[in-house]
């Protein structure tokens, strides 16, 4: 794991960077992903702090063999192979994820990728598809909660490589049983009853799978919101580590 990026110039050979452009070009024309799509994401995490915290840096500078450049913090963190989930669980941001860890598998197949959480949950669907391409890639997906883990992002979390999965100390992570809204005729609302039961049988199932727990310990926690601290995580079996320190970067 990289330390922590400094104000400081860096010295980084050209060879090895991943950059946003590159990146981009991955992602669109790699993954056919919309070209709209990832621009706005990446405005989004350019301008992400600054109607909140006027003055601080996003970016970092690099220095290369011929120039200085600036680049905003979320792609210097890429080149590490860190990818940061910091929102709200959607199909666009799951679909950007699953681009970056695939485009990382590309630049790399056996080092490991860092997936920092910090979400409040959000949709089941986008949630699966993106722990199901955290166990398809190659390299071991390593899963950090900082802040919160509440929901699919408690999921995403358990869903890091065994021996992988970590928290800080003042961390959040919450289970529940998922939940969902339908209005219409009452045969389309059992239709959409029965999908919400079989999503929670799948959910619980691979809670129980990745934390030793059994199905019905699962289904009885998660009834409502199950709140746990960091060190309540671990001895539940969602993570595996509490960190009090940055991690020794993976070799």
């Amino acid at each position: 794991m990289p330390v922590p990026l400094q104000s400081h110039f860096l010295l980084i050979p050209t060879y090895i960077m991943l950059s946003k452009q590159e990146f981009r070009k991955f992602a669109v024309k790699g993954q056919g992903l919309n070209g709209l799509g990832v621009d706005q994401y990446m405005s989004y995490v350019e301008g992400i702090a600054r109607p909140y915290v006027h003055g601080m840096t996003r970016s970092v500078i690099e220095e290369r063999p011929t120039r200085f450049a600036e680049i905003d913090v979320f792609s210097r963190l890429i080149m590490d192979r860190i990818v940061f989930l910091g929102t709200a669980v959607d199909d666009n941001i799951a679909n950007i994820i699953n681009a970056q860890l695939l485009f990382l598998e590309s630049a790399d197949a056996r080092k490991d990728i860092l997936l920092y959480i910090n979400s409040p949950g959000g949709s089941v669907y986008a949630g699966l598809g993106m722990y199901d391409t955290m166990q398809y890639v190659g390299p071991d997906v390593a899963t950090i909660c900082t802040g919160l883990a509440a929901s699919m992002g408690a999921f995403l979390l358990a869903g890091g490589a065994l021996g992988k999965r970590s928290a800080l100390p003042h961390a959040r992570v919450m289970i529940h049983q998922p939940s969902g809204g339908v209005q219409g005729p009452s045969a389309d609302i059992e239709i959409t009853a029965r999908e919400v039961v079989k999503l929670r049988q799948e959910l619980y199932s691979i809670y129980a799978e990745r934390t030793g727990k059994t199905y019905q310990q699962i289904h009885d926690d998660s009834d409502r919101d199950y709140w746990l601290r960091a060190d309540e995580a671990k001895e539940y079996g969602l993570i595996d580590e509490v960190l009090t320190r940055t991690p020794p970067r993976p070799a």
